[in-house]
């Protein structure tokens, strides 16, 4: 059996997005969603918490809400995109301030790396994703084929 290095999975045209702010950049991710409605109103938004539910109130957009970033929501959304659930992240987070969470924090952006999931960690990188021409058809990811590396692995133990 011949595995590929690399195993390429499909972000539809109708993405599922994650929304994720910091306390001091909620208002902020509010904000740029109301700059960015017509945009983000044809994509599936999760959320965490006090952000998903500031978001659906104040630009009454249908956004699920998992648990807040501090009670395990920033580990909520790692594992709904290890489940293939979630196609691109949109998280404000504060640089210039301690995160109780941090570790979760840290999951999250490792976990989205390793899936090969956009992420935007500001304003800016959030416009360029919103403006790419991606946005409006599919895309495929390129992951890791884990289980290539592990047969590599052990092909190599066996060898020595």
């Amino acid at each position: 059996m011949i595995m590929n290095d690399y195993i390429n999975i499909p972000i539809p045209k109708q993405k599922r997005i994650a929304l994720i702010a910091h306390d001091n950049k909620k208002q902020d991710l509010v904000n740029w969603v109301k700059e960015n409605v017509d945009v983000l109103r044809k994509h599936f938004l999760c959320g965490t918490g006090t952000t998903a539910r500031l978001i659906a109130e104040e630009v009454e957009l249908p956004v699920r809400a998992y648990n807040s970033g501090p009670l395990g929501g920033d580990l909520q959304i790692g594992s709904r995109i290890v489940e293939g659930a979630i196609d691109m992240v949109i998280f404000f987070w504060d640089p210039l301030e301690a995160q109780p969470h941090d570790p979760d924090v840290k999951a999250l952006l490792r976990i989205a790396a390793v899936y090969d999931i956009p992420l935007a960690n500001n304003r800016a990188t959030a416009d360029f994703l919103l403006a790419s021409t991606l946005m409006d058809g599919e895309y495929n990811r390129r992951i890791i084929n884990y289980n290539k590396k592990i047969q590599d692995r052990l092909t190599e133990l066996k060898e020595k």
